[in-house]
């Protein structure tokens, strides 16, 4: 009896292990989506268009870029973790998706770590510490002194509630242990308005975004808010420098697929990205960009993950954002 059972159970796991790699031998198919959780035109769009060119190189089939905007990107990502785990249909997660809407959205439609199979980090895009030059602020230092000497008194605008660039100041604000009042806009274009023009004091913002306006004089950069600096901005340095490396508020994005699609179809499709990824080609184009490419394996993605989802969440409790 016990030898009927190990053999069943050899003959089951050899029928699925051949009907794996028949799966993986015949994908694609046909041409795969990209979905984006964002409008057309943005940078998470550009993005994925340029990483979907390297990835339908490496596929050998085309890889097709569909909007499906909404909720910070949760809308896109849970149309993915509901589609049919066949390896056609993407998402191009978003840091707001995975990272920061399990904690502040009343309504969760899906679980990242139970209904996504995580593929690799795709770019990450650093954020830069920007203030209006009438604000008597040289450096990351002399900003937290002034912040600390002037309670309540600096503004610091974002691109609306629950974004990355309002975390980004609330983790500043419980690291630095200083009082700054936060105001949200409905985007960063209007928060950046109001920067130039003093409305607002203070800001974190996507480099791509304020490096202009950093260019021109109508901003001062004062510290990028990654572990390393950025080619775009190679003389402002770091919070980690300025002995906060704890203030680490890069913007990112990554690859993810239905959790069911086969492994061997997800090691297609991860072999594909990392061709992309090390490509001079997409590294030049997500440069232009101010991304950096992020090459990963599913499990360094994963390990990322919970690291982020650990920092954010405490964040998110502790201001009690709630949507």
């Amino acid at each position: 009896m016990l030898k009927r059972i190990l053999f069943w159970g050899a003959t089951v796991a050899a029928v699925f292990f051949a009907s794996a790699m028949a799966v993986a031998q015949g994908y694609p198919a046909k041409p795969v989506r990209l979905v984006v959780g964002f409008p057309p035109g943005g940078p998470a769009d550009i993005f994925a268009r340029v990483f979907a060119q390297g990835l339908g190189a490496g596929l050998g089939m085309p890889v097709i870029v569909e909007n499906r905007s909404g909720a910070g990107g949760v809308v896109g990502v849970d149309f993915v973790a509901k589609s049919a785990p066949d390896g056609y249909t993407l998402a191009m997660n978003s840091f707001s998706s995975v990272a920061m809407a399990p904690f502040s959205l009343s309504n969760m439609p899906y679980d990242p770590k139970r209904d996504l199979a995580l593929i690799t980090t795709v770019v990450r895009v650093p954020e830069v510490l920007v203030v209006h030059p009438a604000l008597p602020a040289g450096t990351f230092a002399e900003l937290l002194a002034y912040a600390k000497a002037h309670p309540g008194k600096v503004n610091f605008g974002s691109a609306g509630s629950g974004s990355i660039t309002h975390l980004a100041g609330e983790l500043l604000k419980a690291e630095a242990q200083v009082d700054m009042v936060h105001v949200p806009y409905k985007g960063a274009a209007p928060a950046v308005n109001d920067l130039l023009g003093a409305q607002v004091q203070m800001g974190i913002f996507d480099v791509p975004v304020v490096l202009p306006h950093i260019r021109s004089g109508k901003l001062r950069a004062l510290s990028v808010t990654s572990a390393k600096r950025t080619p775009s901005l190679p003389d402002v340095p770091t919070t980690a420098e300025a002995g906060y490396p704890r203030v680490n508020s890069d913007n990112w994005y990554g690859l993810v697929a239905p959790i069911a699609t086969a492994p061997e179809v997800v090691k297609r499709i991860h072999a594909a990205a990392m061709t992309a990824l090390q490509s001079p080609a997409v590294a030049e184009q997500f440069a232009k960009v101010g991304g950096t490419a992020a090459p990963s394996t599913p499990e360094e993605y994963s390990a990322f993950l919970a690291q982020e989802q650990a920092k954010w969440g405490a964040i998110i409790r502790a201001i009690g954002f709630k949507e």
